[in-house]
Order: C-alpha cells, then structure tokens, then sequence
C-alpha cells in the first residue's frame, strides 16, 4: 500500500478559549488535489499552518511522505506555500524568484539555470527569465508563484486562498490552469477557499470544514448529490431551504410543514421526529417549471406560484418565485433552451420536484 503523503490523526489547536482544530484526522494520497473547504474562522488557515509548521499543534500527530513532523522547523520541511499575496520580491526578476530556493539551498548556478528555464517553460512562461515581477498579469505572477514552490520539488504544496486577489474572470481562467499544472506535476496539492467553485472545480477530494471540524470528507460529486449535513447541504452549491416541523416519515420519505402552512416531501435523513424543527434542501436546477399545471414530470410534487423576479445570467438564470399559498420565495434553474425567455414578474406559473431528489435534515 502506497504511503500517503500527508496523515493527520487527532490534530487539535486551542486559542484560549476558541477551538480552532479539533481532533482531526484524515490523509492525503500522493499526486491529488486535495481542497479544505469552509466559511472564515472555522480553521482552515490554523490547519495550513500547523501543516506548514508555522503554528504548533496542542495535540495530534502530522505525517509528510510517512514521517513525524513533530519538531521539525518549517524550513526543513517537504513542503512549499503560496499565500493569496504571492509574496513575490520585486525587486528581482522572474528568474531570480524562481531560483531564490534553490541558492538558499546551495545549488550551483548553471543547475539554478536550467531548472528555472525547464519550469518555466512547463508553466507556460518560457522566455520570461529577465521579466520584471510588475510586467507580469495577475495570471502569470500566480504562475510564478507557483513556479518558485514547484522548482524545490516538496512533497506537499499548500495553496492558501491564491486565487482570492484576482478579479472574477481571472479567477475562473486560473481555476482551469491550476487544476492542468497539478494534474502535470503530479505534485500533491493542498488548497484552502471559502469558495465552493473552487473546491468543486480543482479537487479530487474535499473536506468541508466547520467550528474546526470536517463536517464531511469526499468527492465534489459525493458532496454535491449525497450531502452528510444540512451545513453541507446549504453550503455546498446553491439550494432553497425550507425550515419546518416534520408532520410525517418513514425510512423513505418526511413530510414538513412550514409556519405558513407549505407541504413539502423530501428523502428522509435519518434521525427525524415527528413534531421535531427540521430543514429540507431542493436544490434549483432539480425543480420543474411549466405554465400549464398538467405538464410537470409525473414523480414531481405539484405547486403554484408567481414569479417574484428573473434573474438573468446566460447559462446560469434563475427564476425566483413565491409560493401561492404560503409566500415562500423558491429559487427554480431557468431551461437553457430559452422555453422561457418571455417569462414576466407577477405571472402565474406551477413548479414542483421530485421529492427523491431533496434531502431533509434535523434542524
């Protein structure tokens, strides 16, 4: 069996009275894309840390390429880091950036060469030895950043929200670039974001991470389609969450009524009790939207509504409508067949999905 490049087992980190890990444990297998997931404060940049060896755990152990880090200083450790502010020196060229590593570590300068001209030329920068850092874009100094932690060869590259300063179409460029640099390298890529895009679109796996615990650990479709939580649910992808009491369940299905008196079904969790407060999850783009009420697809839910306002974006228009009977605002995924282009606030529509596909928590 393959040693995994990172292991963590029962990591904890207190500040004072604030839990910011809490016995943790999970591993990482060599060459994957690996995303920590969740909102600010839940400990994501304490757990980089201690990896890094920047911050000293209270407890637990951490494993790089099968060995202790327990006391190892961050210098000696098989691991590189790019912060969100890349921390590039300027006042050297890109060449001189990349090799900086390399001449702390005593490496001749005819090897610094021809290893900064071979990684430059793997992250699309050849030719930009003699470029200075402020002649670069946003997307290519993220490169070099990246270039100059690769070019050491660590074990691990730990990426700490780098895609944060960068402006929206940036991003969503560098999203597609880094996932095909780690996919090249093969290096192991740990990444922390509060941004689920990123998480989905970069990783292998994903931790989702909350109050310094993960609330649930795999694949961005297991989370996506099979979500272990209602923080899960309503953080991972967008969804409409419909907060009642449980009027009805079996193993299958629960039925929940809302405080104003909306009906809805939705895959039973486990863990439901009659009369208990508990939360369902229908995420858009599984609900129908008809004109005509006899059109919706036989497995779905009926329900009435009136559209609230359109909300316009290409591929990804939503319509936003409420509930007949109780007011509620219900988000439904416009087709991208343009069926509904001509849809106009205040018109009557029916809507409904196929309770399969929503989830019901405990509140």
């Amino acid at each position: 069996m393959t040693t995994p490049d990172l292991a963590v087992e029962g990591l904890v980190k207190h500040f004072a009275d604030h839990r910011a890990v809490e016995d943790l444990s999970f591993t990482v297998e060599r060459g994957s894309f690996f995303s920590i997931l969740g909102p600010s404060g839940c400990g994501k940049t304490t757990l980089l840390r201690m990896i890094a060896g920047f911050t000293v755990p209270d407890g637990g152990t951490i494993r790089i390429g099968g060995r202790s880090m327990h006391g190892v200083a961050p210098n000696r450790r098989p691991v590189n880091m790019v912060f969100q502010q890349l921390a590039l020196f300027p006042m050297m060229s890109v060449g001189e950036n990349i090799a900086f590593g390399l001449a702390r570590r005593g490496v001749v300068k005819p090897e610094r060469h021809r290893r900064v001209e071979a990684m430059l030329e793997r992250v699309g920068l050849a030719g930009a030895a003699r470029k200075r850092v402020d002649e670069l874009s946003g997307g290519q100094r993220q490169r070099v950043a990246i270039a100059r932690s690769l070019v050491l060869e660590p074990t691990l590259l730990l990426l700490d929200e780098p895609l944060g300063a960068l402006d929206l179409k940036l991003r969503e460029h560098m999203k597609i670039e880094l996932k095909q640099l780690q996919a090249a390298f093969g290096t192991t890529f740990v990444y922390i974001t509060h941004d689920q895009s990123e998480a989905l679109v970069l990783s292998d796996h994903v931790a989702v991470m909350n109050h310094g615990r993960f609330e649930q650990l795999g694949t961005p479709q297991e989370l996506y389609y099979r979500p272990a939580t209602a923080f899960v649910a309503g953080f991972v992808g967008a969804n409409n969450r419909i907060a009642g009491r449980v009027t009805a369940h079996d193993g299958e299905l629960a039925e929940l009524t809302t405080t104003d008196g909306w009906v809805v079904r939705a895959r039973n969790s486990g863990g439901l009790s009659l009369g208990g407060a508990a939360a369902a999850f229908v995420r858009p783009e599984v609900a129908s939207l008809e004109r005509a009420a006899d059109r919706l697809p036989s497995d779905h839910v009926q329900y009435a509504g009136k559209v609230q306002s359109l909300l316009f974006d290409g591929a990804n228009s939503a319509v936003l409508l409420n509930e007949e009977r109780s007011g509620f605002e219900f988000r439904v995924a416009l087709p991208q067949t343009g069926r509904f282009a001509d849809l106009k606030v205040g018109e009557r529509v029916t809507f409904g999905f196929d309770p399969q596909r929503a989830i019901c928590f405990n509140a």
